[in-house]
């Protein structure tokens, strides 16, 4: 008679899959709270003590680990000399294994101490589960809810290919390997531990999506053990995120950060294409509208301030494929969901940290924390000291160039972006571009510099369209050139210290 053991916390599905299997002619056999659960509903279970000859030991830390158990499990049906020393043993194999593990990932949720938690790190239920997805030809591994139906319905109808039982032996080891690291995320967390020689990541799949960066691609999002930021964001309207979508929403959220009056931002393929500040939401949107009226289309706009229904009639007015807020009212509501495609997102900006920012390179992954220092200090290095209305949007643009792809430069004036030139492989050209883009609006404009001029000629183009200030981190051979040229044409220039490189 085949035999099936079952050991779960997460009790969900496993009373209809334990009785499908009684049906089918399945000895059931079960450990502990499993075991009192399927009895007091009905289900008739062997518990595993009856095998091992004991029930539970250190009050409970053991139960399953007993060699009679995982002999049963990883024996090789196909290998006489060892069913026989089975058959000598007396015990039966078992053939399939379902198991899902105690919840340390919510455990670590709670109020608890770490001498608590500890009691939440399952050693038996792996321990079965992997041995089960080793011995994948004989004995079927199920540790998934979702997979509990079509599992069992091809057990009975003896369908279940070596396909199958591979793709669940892959998912056995992928929840295992996920489980450790969330243990071992948790313990190098709590001891400081910025790079362990072991990187282990854990992620959890929230939905494959329509396709990648590009149509021909495949891509899914997944989510952290604890999701902070674009990955929680509740979508109030519209068609599914795409992957490209999702990576514009986080680069809005991003900028949203830097700024606490009332900001909005446009992006576009990952950079920004505007940036205003204001008194008010509606007046921060005309703002970064009128920055670049060409570029807003087709793209995302954030805001670090509920949308009202006063802006929501102007955001209308133009085709946008996300809008993202902390809040949208009622009115905005009812106007923006008229846009059958428009894709509304609310999230909390108070919720985006992050510890890592990780970069795939063939063959390996680059690690560094995040880019959250502004600058070492504001140091005047002109003749001339900006005024208080320079100083103030020297601050600004500084704070927009940091999350532009590098070279990266920004004109801004007023808190708000004038124009802004983005990844271009010398700091010459986007001053071009800035500078063509801005026209007569450079005249009295800001600029600001990702990092150190290593020529004075970008600093020569702006002097000559008519900027009056420049924010940069200084650093360069040439640094007294560069000053030379600033003073040259009476503009005030800072250092900051700090470079913002962005690949």
């Amino acid at each position: 008679m085949p035999k099936a053991l079952i050991s779960v916390w997460d009790k969900t599905g496993v009373l209809d899959v334990a009785r499908e299997l009684s049906k089918a002619g399945y000895t059931l056999m079960s450990t502990g709270g499993t075991a009192e659960f399927l009895s007091r509903n009905g289900v008739e279970v062997v518990p595993t003590s009856t095998v091992t000859s004991f029930d539970r030991l250190l009050g409970g830390r053991v139960k399953s680990l007993h060699p009679y158990i995982h002999a049963a499990i990883l024996a090789n049906r196909d290998d006489p000399m060892q069913m026989k020393e089975l058959a000598e043993l007396g015990i039966e194999p078992i053939d399939v294994v379902i198991v899902n593990f105690y919840p340390f990932a919510n455990a670590i949720h709670s109020e608890k101490d770490i001498d608590e938690l500890v009691e939440f790190i399952d050693i038996g239920g792996p321990a079965m589960l992997r041995a089960a997805a080793k011995n994948f030809k004989h004995v079927v591994a199920l540790c998934d809810v979702s997979d509990y139906e079509w599992v069992v319905q091809k057990i009975k109808t003896h369908s279940l290919s070596i396909n199958d039982r591979i793709r669940l032996a892959a998912k056995a080891f992928q929840y295992s390997a996920w489980y450790d690291a969330v243990i071992a995320q948790y313990f190098s967390r709590i001891v400081g531990e910025l790079f362990p020689k072991y990187f282990v990541l854990s992620y959890e799949r929230v939905c494959e999506l329509r396709y990648g960066e590009n149509p021909h691609q495949h891509a899914a999002l997944y989510r952290e053990l604890v999701p902070r930021g674009i990955v929680e964001a509740r979508q109030l309207h519209g068609k599914e995120l795409s992957f490209n979508n999702y990576l514009d929403a986080e680069a809005a959220l991003s900028i949203l950060k830097e700024f606490e009056e009332p900001c909005c931002v446009v992006v576009k393929h990952t950079n920004p294409c505007a940036v205003a500040c204001a008194q008010s939401v509606i007046e921060a949107f005309e703002k970064a509208r009128d920055a670049d009226p060409i570029s807003i289309f087709g793209g995302i706009v954030g805001f670090n301030r509920p949308v009202d229904g006063q802006t929501a009639r102007k955001l209308s007015e133009i085709f946008l494929e996300i809008i993202l807020a902390p809040a949208f009212s009622d009115e905005a509501l009812e106007i923006l969901r008229k846009k059958k495609n428009l894709r509304l997102l609310q999230i909390d900006l108070n919720r985006t940290a992050g510890a890592w920012d990780l970069r795939k390179i063939s063959g390996g992954l680059l690690v560094q924390t995040p880019d959250v220092i502004e600058f070492e200090e504001l140091k005047v290095v002109s003749e001339r000291q900006p005024s208080e209305a320079e100083l103030k949007d020297l601050i600004f643009a500084w704070k927009v160039v940091k999350h532009v792809k590098s070279n990266a430069i920004v004109l801004a004036k007023d808190s708000a972006t004038l124009a802004i030139g983005a990844g271009q492989p010398n700091r010459l050209w986007p001053t071009e571009h800035c500078i063509r883009q801005a026209g007569e609006k450079a005249k009295g404009a800001v600029l600001a510099s990702d990092a150190f001029f290593p020529f004075p000629d970008a600093v020569e183009l702006a002097g000559k369209a008519g900027v009056t200030a420049i924010i940069q981190p200084g650093g360069s051979v040439r640094d007294q050139e560069v000053i030379e040229t600033a003073k040259r044409y009476n503009m005030a220039m800072i250092f900051t210290g700090v470079r913002h490189f962005r690949h």
